[in-house]
């Protein structure tokens, strides 16, 4: 569900550390433009726009184009389906459109921001944060924290009222393994009010558990995933209804789905 801020979201765009405020990305209008310089592709192809589960697979981009890296595995996201969301892509008029609450996951191309996770380390390239029980990601629409993550250390325990996610579900819901590792799918980063926050990738309840919006995969593929991710190669993750990638695959520049390995 996802943009964080605060001690994350500095980490996210420029790999420094704890910073203060969050800072806006700015979607670029021009789809080629907006990821051309990606290398790496997280794809997510579901069968409809409301269905819960998904395809994933992952592509590496060089001269020739994308080549699969990745298998295709099966993850499950929102228990509505999916939704536009707020990305790199040019706005969709066609199709439902992502807001706070609708159990949609997030349609479209985004910037993969940090890895995070339970431990205090993790086998990634990628910006990692450990999360603590204070950690909290701000789903509260209206809130000036609205799709961000805090540290309640910092911002004060106020700021987290109404807020639904802790980052430590283990320490907050019974040992809840779900943000064990994780990433950040970078939805609404620049927190339009109602748009829908906290957009992540995560581990699974269970292969028929959906999400309220992220998109849950086994801890086997999420590993994998975080160890292949590297910041100079640009990742981004795309989701799209089976009908919408057939139909913007090539003006998208998209990879073909042909052999997997």
């Amino acid at each position: 569900m996802t943009f964080f801020a605060h001690r994350f979201v500095n980490r996210c765009l420029l790999a420094t550390i704890l910073a203060a405020t969050a800072i806006p990305v700015v979607a670029l209008a021009d789809a080629d433009t907006a990821w051309q310089a990606s290398r790496q592709m997280v794809l997510v192809i579901t069968p409809d726009w409301n269905a819960d589960h998904g395809t994933l697979r992952a592509f590496e981009r060089d001269g020739d184009g994308w080549k699969a890296t990745v298998e295709a595995q099966d993850v499950t996201v929102g228990r509505s389906g999916s939704a536009w969301g707020i990305g790199l892509n040019p706005a969709q008029a066609d199709g439902p459109q992502k807001h706070e609450g609708d159990g949609r996951a997030a349609a479209g191309v985004y910037r993969v921001g940090p890895i995070f996770g339970y431990a205090s380390s993790a086998d990634t390239h990628m910006p990692y944060e450990a999360m603590q029980y204070t950690d909290w990601c701000v789903d509260v629409d209206g809130s000036p924290y609205y799709n961000q993550i805090v540290d309640t250390k910092k911002v004060g325990e106020k700021a987290v009222e109404g807020a639904s996610e802790p980052m430590r579900r283990d320490l907050h819901l019974a040992g809840d393994q779900r943000y064990k590792i994780g990433f950040v799918i970078e939805h609404n980063a620049e927190g339009k009010r109602g748009g829908g926050s906290c957009i992540f990738a995560h581990l699974w309840k269970s292969p028929t558990d959906a999400t309220a919006g992220c998109t849950a995969m086994p801890e086997s593929v999420m590993r994998r995933l975080v160890a292949w991710m590297k910041p100079e190669e640009h990742p981004v993750f795309v989701l799209l209804p089976q009908s919408e990638y057939e139909r913007l695959r090539t003006s998208w520049h998209l990879p073909a789905l042909g052999k997997q390995p």
